[in-house]
């Protein structure tokens, strides 16, 4: 299991020609810190004597949290089991008609089973930079640059999850899949940056 190394372990298994883990599973690893960081700072801002008043709204965020940071880790390995047969597929035979027929079909097949993860990774970086949001009014001022380091790995796994969509929709022939997956992916990628330069905006003028 890749989510099973060390930090050391994953960047060196990373940094290898191995084809995975990759960019998918960098973005997953990515996005599940970010929202870490909104964890940390909702258990460091809980409890304490200006935030009491919030306290089920901690409990809350932290909960809807933890299944938002183990979502996005097994979304590494999720892409890395989704890969592998895209990466036999691009390696099948293709010198006759058969072949190329076949080799087209599951080419298809395996690119679209490849979007899935990205897709995820795109969706849930989303709801993280939400509860970002969400948290930003009730957390301490000694924490809160952690929400603006929170909300930025959360922009990278968006933004890398939707540069692992665009690689592998160029090559499906499906044309009303491509489009559909362009205009889900688009709008997700258009609102999350415009909410984590808000975000981050909003924590900069608290720390200037």
């Amino acid at each position: 299991m890749l989510t099973d190394l060390s930090c050391k372990d994953f960047t060196a298994e990373l940094s290898s020609k191995k084809p995975i883990p990759g960019g998918g599973g960098a973005a997953a690893l990515a996005g599940s810190l970010g929202v870490a960081l909104n964890m940390m700072v909702a258990n460091f801002s809980k409890g304490k004597k200006k935030f009491l008043q919030y306290e089920k709204q901690h409990e809350d965020i932290l909960e809807r949290g933890e299944k938002l940071r183990i979502k996005l880790l097994n979304l590494v390995e999720e892409d890395a089991k989704n890969f592998e047969p895209l990466s036999k597929a691009y390696a099948m035979p293709s010198s006759t008609e058969e072949e190329r027929a076949n080799k087209e079909k599951e080419m298809e097949r395996c690119l679209k089973n490849a979007c899935k993860a990205p897709m995820e990774i795109m969706e849930l970086a989303y709801e993280g930079i939400l509860l970002h949001e969400e948290l930003l009014s009730m957390a301490s001022k000694i924490i809160i640059s952690d929400i603006g380091v929170g909300v930025q790995l959360l922009k990278a796994a968006l933004n890398s999850g939707y540069l692992n969509i665009l690689i592998n929709i160029k090559l499906i022939k499906d044309k009303q899949y491509v489009e559909n997956v362009v205009k889900r992916t688009e709008e997700i990628l258009r609102a999350g940056n415009k909410k984590v330069d808000e975000i981050y905006a909003e924590v900069l003028e608290i720390l200037s």
